[in-house]
Protein backbone atom coordinates (compact mmCIF):
# COMPACT_ATOMS: atom_id res chain seq x y z
CA UNK A 1 0.00 0.00 0.00
CA UNK A 2 1.26 3.75 -0.63
CA UNK A 3 1.92 6.19 2.26
CA UNK A 4 -1.06 8.45 2.48
CA UNK A 5 0.85 11.71 1.65
CA UNK A 6 3.53 10.04 -1.33
CA UNK A 7 2.63 11.29 -4.67
CA UNK A 8 -1.07 11.68 -6.24
CA UNK A 9 -2.00 8.02 -6.48
CA UNK A 10 -3.59 8.59 -10.50
CA UNK A 11 -3.25 8.02 -12.93
CA UNK A 12 -1.95 4.50 -13.00
CA UNK A 13 -0.58 2.47 -15.96
CA UNK A 14 -2.70 -0.48 -15.67
CA UNK A 15 -6.37 -1.07 -15.11
CA UNK A 16 -7.40 0.44 -11.85
CA UNK A 17 -8.90 -2.09 -9.73
CA UNK A 18 -11.73 -1.02 -7.76
CA UNK A 19 -13.84 -2.06 -4.61
CA UNK A 20 -17.68 -0.82 -3.61
CA UNK A 21 -18.87 -0.99 0.35
CA UNK A 22 -22.31 -1.11 0.25
CA UNK A 23 -25.09 -1.33 2.56
CA UNK A 24 -28.04 -2.01 0.83
CA UNK A 25 -29.55 -2.40 -2.56
CA UNK A 26 -26.84 -1.64 -3.99
CA UNK A 27 -28.08 0.46 -6.52
CA UNK A 28 -25.01 2.78 -6.59
CA UNK A 29 -23.08 -0.55 -7.31
CA UNK A 30 -25.03 -1.10 -10.19
CA UNK A 31 -24.15 1.67 -11.98
CA UNK A 32 -20.52 1.32 -11.36
CA UNK A 33 -20.55 -2.05 -12.86
CA UNK A 34 -22.04 -0.59 -15.79
CA UNK A 35 -19.61 1.41 -16.36
CA UNK A 36 -16.51 -0.66 -14.94
CA UNK A 37 -18.15 -3.92 -15.43
CA UNK A 38 -16.11 -6.80 -13.35
CA UNK A 39 -15.15 -8.70 -17.17
CA UNK A 40 -12.70 -5.64 -17.46
CA UNK A 41 -14.18 -4.67 -20.83
CA UNK A 42 -13.28 -0.80 -19.58
CA UNK A 43 -9.84 -0.18 -20.01
CA UNK A 44 -9.69 2.56 -17.39
CA UNK A 45 -10.99 0.18 -14.39
CA UNK A 46 -12.42 -2.76 -13.43
CA UNK A 47 -14.48 -3.34 -9.74
CA UNK A 48 -13.17 -6.30 -8.33
CA UNK A 49 -14.67 -6.76 -5.03
CA UNK A 50 -17.53 -5.92 -3.42
CA UNK A 51 -17.87 -6.00 0.62
CA UNK A 52 -21.33 -5.03 2.78
CA UNK A 53 -21.81 -4.79 6.81
CA UNK A 54 -25.03 -6.43 5.99
CA UNK A 55 -25.08 -9.69 6.35
CA UNK A 56 -27.82 -10.90 3.20
CA UNK A 57 -28.16 -7.32 1.53
CA UNK A 58 -28.60 -7.23 -2.18
CA UNK A 59 -25.59 -5.77 -2.77
CA UNK A 60 -23.89 -8.56 -2.28
CA UNK A 61 -26.18 -10.96 -4.86
CA UNK A 62 -25.65 -7.54 -7.25
CA UNK A 63 -21.98 -8.32 -6.80
CA UNK A 64 -22.37 -12.45 -6.81
CA UNK A 65 -24.61 -12.38 -10.41
CA UNK A 66 -21.49 -10.38 -11.64
CA UNK A 67 -19.15 -13.23 -10.63
CA UNK A 68 -17.35 -10.94 -8.46
CA UNK A 69 -16.07 -11.58 -4.66
CA UNK A 70 -18.83 -10.43 -2.48
CA UNK A 71 -18.23 -10.52 0.65
CA UNK A 72 -19.65 -10.05 4.10
CA UNK A 73 -18.16 -8.12 7.01
CA UNK A 74 -19.52 -7.63 10.27
CA UNK A 75 -19.29 -4.24 11.49
CA UNK A 76 -20.85 -4.64 14.88
CA UNK A 77 -19.64 -2.60 18.01
CA UNK A 78 -16.33 -2.88 16.96
CA UNK A 79 -15.11 -0.79 14.00
CA UNK A 80 -11.41 -1.69 14.10
CA UNK A 81 -12.38 -5.37 13.07
CA UNK A 82 -14.26 -4.41 10.20
CA UNK A 83 -11.65 -2.28 9.28
CA UNK A 84 -9.19 -4.67 9.54
CA UNK A 85 -10.54 -7.18 7.85
CA UNK A 86 -11.64 -4.95 4.95
CA UNK A 87 -7.95 -4.56 4.28
CA UNK A 88 -6.92 -7.51 4.43
CA UNK A 89 -9.66 -7.93 1.49
CA UNK A 90 -8.73 -4.94 -0.52
CA UNK A 91 -4.63 -6.20 -0.16
CA UNK A 92 -5.84 -9.78 -0.80
CA UNK A 93 -7.78 -8.22 -4.52
CA UNK A 94 -4.87 -5.25 -5.50
CA UNK A 95 -7.60 -2.87 -4.71
CA UNK A 96 -6.10 0.57 -5.67
CA UNK A 97 -9.39 2.49 -5.53
CA UNK A 98 -12.38 2.30 -2.97
CA UNK A 99 -16.26 3.32 -3.27
CA UNK A 100 -18.10 4.15 -0.71
CA UNK A 101 -21.51 3.98 -2.31
CA UNK A 102 -24.55 3.61 0.15
CA UNK A 103 -22.32 2.60 3.17
CA UNK A 104 -24.61 3.77 6.45
CA UNK A 105 -20.95 3.46 8.65
CA UNK A 106 -18.49 5.61 9.63
CA UNK A 107 -14.92 4.62 9.14
CA UNK A 108 -12.11 5.80 11.02
CA UNK A 109 -9.44 8.69 10.49
CA UNK A 110 -6.84 6.28 10.30
CA UNK A 111 -8.77 4.44 7.73
CA UNK A 112 -9.67 7.38 5.87
CA UNK A 113 -5.38 8.40 6.23
CA UNK A 114 -4.20 5.30 4.75
CA UNK A 115 -6.32 5.44 1.39
CA UNK A 116 -6.08 9.27 0.96
CA UNK A 117 -6.85 9.87 -2.53
CA UNK A 118 -8.08 6.29 -3.30
CA UNK A 119 -10.99 6.17 -0.65
CA UNK A 120 -14.96 7.90 -2.39
CA UNK A 121 -18.13 8.72 -1.35
CA UNK A 122 -21.67 9.82 -2.57
CA UNK A 123 -23.78 11.94 -0.50
CA UNK A 124 -27.32 12.96 -1.15
CA UNK A 125 -27.01 16.52 -0.75
CA UNK A 126 -24.78 19.59 -2.63
CA UNK A 127 -22.16 19.57 0.30
CA UNK A 128 -21.04 21.42 2.60
CA UNK A 129 -25.13 21.78 3.11
CA UNK A 130 -26.42 19.14 4.75
CA UNK A 131 -24.21 16.67 6.28
CA UNK A 132 -24.94 13.31 7.52
CA UNK A 133 -27.83 10.93 7.53
CA UNK A 134 -31.77 12.01 6.52
CA UNK A 135 -30.37 14.68 3.91
CA UNK A 136 -33.53 15.08 1.81
CA UNK A 137 -35.35 15.56 5.37
CA UNK A 138 -33.03 18.56 6.07
CA UNK A 139 -32.97 19.54 2.80
CA UNK A 140 -37.08 19.87 2.52
CA UNK A 141 -37.19 21.30 6.23
CA UNK A 142 -34.73 24.34 5.53
CA UNK A 143 -36.92 25.33 2.05
CA UNK A 144 -34.11 25.46 0.09
CA UNK A 145 -35.40 25.00 -3.80
CA UNK A 146 -32.46 23.07 -5.08
CA UNK A 147 -30.75 20.02 -3.40
CA UNK A 148 -28.77 17.42 -5.10
CA UNK A 149 -25.66 14.76 -4.61
CA UNK A 150 -21.92 15.14 -4.21
CA UNK A 151 -19.15 12.74 -5.05
CA UNK A 152 -16.32 13.16 -2.80
CA UNK A 153 -12.86 12.07 -1.15
CA UNK A 154 -13.20 10.55 2.31
CA UNK A 155 -11.36 12.39 4.79
CA UNK A 156 -11.38 12.54 8.85
CA UNK A 157 -14.31 14.01 9.01
CA UNK A 158 -17.98 13.08 7.75
CA UNK A 159 -19.13 14.65 4.56
CA UNK A 160 -16.00 17.01 4.97
CA UNK A 161 -13.41 15.96 1.67
CA UNK A 162 -13.02 17.91 -1.24
CA UNK A 163 -15.83 17.42 -4.00
CA UNK A 164 -15.30 15.85 -7.38
CA UNK A 165 -18.84 15.84 -9.14
CA UNK A 166 -22.16 17.92 -7.92
CA UNK A 167 -25.89 17.42 -9.65
CA UNK A 168 -28.40 19.74 -8.89
CA UNK A 169 -31.71 18.02 -8.55
CA UNK A 170 -34.58 20.94 -7.72
CA UNK A 171 -37.19 20.47 -5.28
CA UNK A 172 -41.07 20.44 -6.61
CA UNK A 173 -43.95 21.13 -4.75
CA UNK A 174 -45.64 18.83 -2.69
CA UNK A 175 -42.41 16.69 -2.50
CA UNK A 176 -41.92 14.60 0.43
CA UNK A 177 -38.20 13.09 1.90
CA UNK A 178 -38.90 9.92 -0.34
CA UNK A 179 -39.72 11.84 -3.66
CA UNK A 180 -36.79 13.57 -3.58
CA UNK A 181 -34.44 10.90 -2.32
CA UNK A 182 -35.80 8.82 -5.89
CA UNK A 183 -34.35 11.54 -7.95
CA UNK A 184 -31.35 12.44 -5.97
CA UNK A 185 -30.59 8.60 -6.62
CA UNK A 186 -30.87 9.13 -10.37
CA UNK A 187 -28.36 11.73 -10.51
CA UNK A 188 -25.72 9.99 -8.23
CA UNK A 189 -26.12 7.11 -10.75
CA UNK A 190 -24.86 9.85 -12.99
CA UNK A 191 -22.51 11.05 -11.06
CA UNK A 192 -20.76 8.67 -9.53
CA UNK A 193 -18.71 6.99 -12.68
CA UNK A 194 -17.58 10.42 -14.08
CA UNK A 195 -16.16 11.29 -10.94
CA UNK A 196 -14.47 8.33 -10.84
CA UNK A 197 -13.23 8.94 -14.12
CA UNK A 198 -12.16 11.94 -12.98
CA UNK A 199 -9.80 10.79 -10.19
CA UNK A 200 -8.31 7.83 -12.52
CA UNK A 201 -7.19 9.92 -15.38
CA UNK A 202 -5.33 12.24 -12.53
CA UNK A 203 -8.17 15.50 -13.36
CA UNK A 204 -8.41 15.78 -9.46
CA UNK A 205 -7.12 14.95 -6.02
CA UNK A 206 -7.99 15.73 -2.38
Amino acid sequence: MRDARSAPPFPIRRQARLAVFASGRGSNLGSLLEAFPSTGEEPLASIRLVVSDRDGAPALERGAEASLPAEHVPFGRQRASFEERAEELLRLHAIDLVCLAGFMRVLSPGFAERWHGRLLNVHPSLLPAFRGLRAPEQAIAAGVSVSGCTVHFVDAGVDTGRAIVQRRVRLEPGDDATALAGRILAEEHVAYPEAVRLVLRGEVSP
